[in-house]
């Protein structure tokens, strides 16, 4: 993640005490939200409130409670039935899983219509749960936490776009500023009178009053919410993108203006089939592509981001201590995994000490990306030898971590890739790897031959077994071993020290103890 800087506390040290062990952490264990809004109705149990959101359960129906209201007021009868029914499952689901009181919030729908108030009396008095309905301002507050969530650095405007509304944040530096909300969701639109000439007229002076209102100066917005997502996930069809991770999707202006003119001339039911698009998403894609093409043109921004956190993980952030939101959620995530799944935690940062002095000049964000490597090294221990590699290639670049761009994803699971494998000539993944460059590709190999020599030169602790220096200017690689170490430098140990070497392009050079040394 570009421009990540560590804070000054003992406390944030990424090798520190994890801390997820803390007691007032690990007491959020199984966090329970419902977002009830105006198209979808999902519940989601996190794991506890670890600073990178793992999902024990998630689940979501397209109940479409706010269809029509603009016209009638009213909540649309099928979708309220839908939404109940919705409702009483979770309830029931959260009993089961020990997890009460759910917190619950419902937005725009529940909020705006005349029978509101009387479905949460019924929801109450049926399920047992209290929706908590929220205005606008504090949507896209929760919205621009939840952006925090994936991004602590996260600079520009949060755009959360539902049903019924759309919500417009200001985020920097940690803190949320302005906050406005319109009537552009598409339910909504759908109800605009007049032929498409006039619908666009009614977007743009809308997002003209929002420019005016929160600025048109931010470089970047962060999208949210299904519809945009559903929009990525067709520009990576259109673009024969190969990493379809919504999450830190990036598109450019020209990309979103021939995605939307794309759509227009397409066939939505085939691009539906191909997807794998919901019929309920697909059919609002057209209105959320026109209000994201006037958005682009209103605000000017450089870029969009893709966010797959929103309103529930934004809950989430509600709930962390603050020292736990001050964390790095890649770094976080990694420790947790090593935690539970590696053969010997803890093994991660000894490793990082031993192969660091071969990237003496690496800046803040590349030493990042191998510390997480180092952590996540031996997490696939349990698959198949044959499959190793491409387990650890596939579990980086499709897991749910935070703060992490897709070249970052596709470097770590080079790197980890090269772990267990020499070469990666004829993986099945080659295709992902083209959102590197040759030099990319090279430091992410040279990184995976570090770990793998690393790894098996001293299980328990390689520091202790010898020392490496990279001599850049001399084109040498140098292994200096302790005692302990010469016994450990075997045969193969030899020749993956000769192939990190042969990528590193130094001779590698090796000098053992004096006898009678230790």
């Amino acid at each position: 993640m570009t421009g990540w800087t560590e804070a000054h506390d003992d406390d944030w040290d990424p090798f520190g005490r994890p801390i997820f062990e803390d007691d007032s952490t690990r007491a959020l264990s199984r966090v329970g939200v419902v977002d009830v809004g105006s198209n979808s109705v999902r519940m989601v149990v996190f794991d506890g409130a670890a600073r990178s959101p793992a999902y024990f359960y998630n689940e979501k129906v397209m109940a479409g409670l706010g269809l029509g209201l603009a016209e009638t007021g009213r909540l649309n009868p099928a979708g309220r039935s839908r939404a109940l029914s919705a409702l009483k499952r979770f309830a029931i689901l959260a009993r089961g899983m020990g997890i009460e009181p759910l917190t619950c919030v419902a937005t725009a729908a529940v909020r705006e219509a005349a029978d509101g108030p009387e479905f949460r009396r019924q929801v109450e008095r049926e399920t047992g749960l209290k929706l908590h309905v929220i205005d606008g301002a504090e949507e896209a507050r929760l919205s621009a936490q939840g952006v925090l969530v994936g991004w602590p650095e996260a600079e520009g405007l949060v755009c959360d776009i539902g049903g019924n509304s759309m919500e417009l944040a200001e985020v920097a530096n940690g803190q949320i500023g302005r906050r406005v909300t319109s009537p552009l969701g598409p339910f909504r639109l759908q109800m605009v009178p007049g032929d498409k000439s006039a619908l666009v007229d009614h977007i743009r002076t809308v997002i003209a009053d929002l420019a005016e209102k929160m600025g048109s100066d931010h470089d970047r917005i962060y999208l949210v919410g299904g519809s945009w997502r559903a929009i990525a996930r067709l520009d990576m069809e259109r673009r024969g993108y190969p990493l379809t991770v919504l999450h830190e999707y990036r598109m450019g202006p020209d990309c979103v203006a021939r995605t939307v003119a794309w759509l227009e001339k397409a066939d939505l039911e085939a691009l539906r089939a191909r997807t794998g698009l919901s019929a309920a998403r697909m059919e609002l894609v057209p209105l959320a592509a026109l209000v994201l093409r006037e958005l682009m043109q209103g605000f000017h921004p450089k870029e969009i981001a893709i966010s797959s956190y929103g309103i529930r993980e934004g809950l989430l952030y509600e709930q962390m201590p603050d020292k736990l939101r001050r964390r790095d959620p890649l770094i976080e995530s990694c420790r947790h995994a090593e935690r539970t799944m590696a053969r010997m935690p803890g093994f991660g940062k000894k490793l990082f000490a031993f192969i660091e002095p071969l990237f003496p000049n690496a800046p803040t964000e590349r030493l990042r990306l191998i510390r997480a490597a180092c952590l996540l090294h031996d997490t696939t221990w349990r698959a198949h030898p044959d499959y190793r590699a491409q387990s650890c290639f596939d579990n980086v670049t499709r897991a749910n971590l935070g703060a992490l761009s897709h070249p970052e994803r596709v470097f770590l699971g080079v790197a980890l890739l090269h772990r267990y494998r020499n070469s990666r000539a004829g993986s099945p993944m080659e295709a992902v790897f083209a959102l590197l460059d040759e030099q990319q590709l090279q430091e992410a190999e040279i990184l995976g031959k570090a770990m793998r020599f690393g790894a098996m030169f001293s299980i328990q602790s390689p520091e202790e077994a010898g020392a490496l220096k990279l001599y850049p200017k001399k084109k040498a690689l140098e292994l200096t071993l302790t005692k302990r170490g010469a016994g450990l430098f075997g045969e193969v140990a030899e020749a993956r020290f000769a192939a990190l070497a042969a990528a590193l392009k130094a001779q590698p050079r090796v000098i053992r103890p004096e006898p009678g040394t230790g």
